[in-house]
């Protein structure tokens, strides 16, 4: 679910022609991108600009049709901290009883760009540097019980980061968290620790991740492509 490469000193180029032999390539609607390579976000943060993301997610599931993969390389690698953990919704999902089996495959949760992006938009300006974003990417509901379309495995498809509510009964949103507990147990993740020019290439569709803000005030420079379902 999740593939590491180590030593890949390949240019912009090679990353989006890497990328395109899995599928179309998505761009992202709020961060940056490299100058005639509109594909590849740059994640980039240091003193002044330090990471806003904390929290597990997959790529994009505010989106209809979410990205079936993202390929991530280090570019600049603080000397310390600034890993990235991964955690597989398909194990996840084969953990639960039968009895939450049977009652998730009836519900649906709700994920939003605004509800992931909450910080990001309450900073000045914020809302109107984001206002196409927002207004491009409405919330929308994903069943929370998915199957994979190519091994066939069941996943969890909820995310701390985007998923805002489960539509329906769970008004307290004790179902959404015991979810987000169960999907987070350390059984299931593994840990990268980054050096430049790795690679890290994962399925969205049934793969977790979330960034180790540890390295502050160190600069960190990623670039990541996403591949279009």
């Amino acid at each position: 679910e999740v593939l590491f490469f180590r030593n890949q000193n390949i240019s912009p180029r090679d990353h989006k022609r890497f990328a395109s032999f899995f599928g179309n390539l998505q761009t992202h609607p709020a961060y940056p991108t490299i100058e005639s390579f509109p594909e590849i976000t740059i994640l980039e943060n240091d003193k002044e600009n330090p990471s806003k993301i904390e929290e597990w997610h997959t790529d994009m599931t505010f989106k209809k049709n979410p990205p079936l993969g993202s390929i991530l390389i280090g570019r600049i690698i603080p000397e310390s901290g600034g890993d990235t953990m991964f955690s597989s919704l398909s194990k996840a999902y084969d953990d639960l009883s039968q009895k939450w089996k049977e009652k998730l495959e009836e519900m649906s949760a709700i994920h939003s760009f605004e509800f992931g992006f909450k910080e990001s938009l309450e900073e000045k300006g914020g809302r109107e540097r984001l206002a196409d974003a927002l207004k491009e990417n409405p919330p929308v509901s994903h069943p929370i019980i998915k199957q994979h379309p190519l091994t066939g495995r069941k996943v969890i498809y909820v995310n701390r980061l985007f998923t805002s509510h489960i539509e329906g009964d769970d008004p307290e949103g004790s179902i959404l968290n015991f979810l987000f507990d169960h999907i987070h147990q350390e059984k299931y993740q593994c840990r990268f620790s980054w050096e430049n020019n790795s690679i890290a290439f994962w399925d969205n569709r049934s793969v977790l991740h979330k960034p180790v803000n540890d390295y502050w005030p160190q600069l960190r420079r990623m670039e990541r492509i996403t591949i279009e379902t």
